[in-house]
């Protein structure tokens, strides 16, 4: 007769001595790769659980991937530490946990002064099995239509508020870097026919005004010439 598995027992927080770090459901975990040559894995905390002694503790987990890990593979936008939230569950033991690391919203990572080496960034959720991601659009930027990548430098059109990639509009990065001004080609051309219409608004006013003051002129000339005869 099989020996019935003995209850095993949820915690709220347990300390990996290893690394004397202490973790609970909601953190965000760096996990050890089965391969040293590779970068830990990522993962988020769904559970903690111990044996009725409190003892092999396992952790049920939800995994990141990286780009590359994804059936599309790495693309141009994504930033070098981005990660997909999968629906990919599993359970590990603590002991392969090597340290915690924050996972941020995109907006979040945006705005952070300084990027450390345990911060990551998230905008999508990844389907493991059909490669599908939530949301399945973003916003796209600059003359290439790409989406936004943090890692990339870009300046912003003060009319349009769109971005560019400096190579995307014939400019390096140290030219970029010294802008104090920037119009899009499209806004420029824009501002130039609206000086044009202008101008030629005013041309045209002017004309007027001229003719109106040779007519007065000659209609009192006129006047003279009769008053005189």
């Amino acid at each position: 007769m099989a020996k019935p598995k003995a209850p095993r027992q949820t915690l709220d927080s347990y300390t990996v001595k290893r690394i004397n770090k202490t973790i609970k459901a909601g953190d965000c975990v760096l996990m050890r790769p089965p391969e040293p040559s590779k970068p830990s894995y990522v993962a988020k905390i769904e559970k903690i659980e111990a044996d009725s002694r409190g003892a092999n503790v396992k952790v049920h987990i939800r995994w990141y991937y990286r780009p590359e890990e994804s059936i599309g593979g790495r693309r141009q936008f994504h930033g070098s530490k981005e990660l997909f939230l999968s629906d990919h569950y599993d359970v590990q033991s603590a002991d392969t946990i090597e340290g915690k690391c924050t996972v941020h919203s995109f907006k979040s990572y945006t705005k952070l002064d300084a990027v450390g080496n345990e911060d990551y960034f998230c905008r999508f959720d990844y389907s493991s099995t059909t490669g599908a991601f939530n949301p399945d659009r973003v916003a796209v930027y600059c003359k290439c239509e790409m989406p936004y990548n943090p890692d990339d430098l870009m300046v912003q059109c003060e009319s349009c508020t769109d971005w560019f990639h400096p190579a995307c509009i014939e400019m390096t990065a140290e030219e970029a870097k010294k802008l104090d001004h920037f119009f899009c080609e499209s806004c420029s051309s824009e501002d130039q026919k609206l000086q044009s219409s202008q101008s030629t608004s005013k041309f045209a006013e002017t004309k007027v005004f001229l003719l109106v003051w040779v007519i007065e002129w000659a209609v009192f000339l006129l006047e003279e010439v009769i008053l005189l005869d």
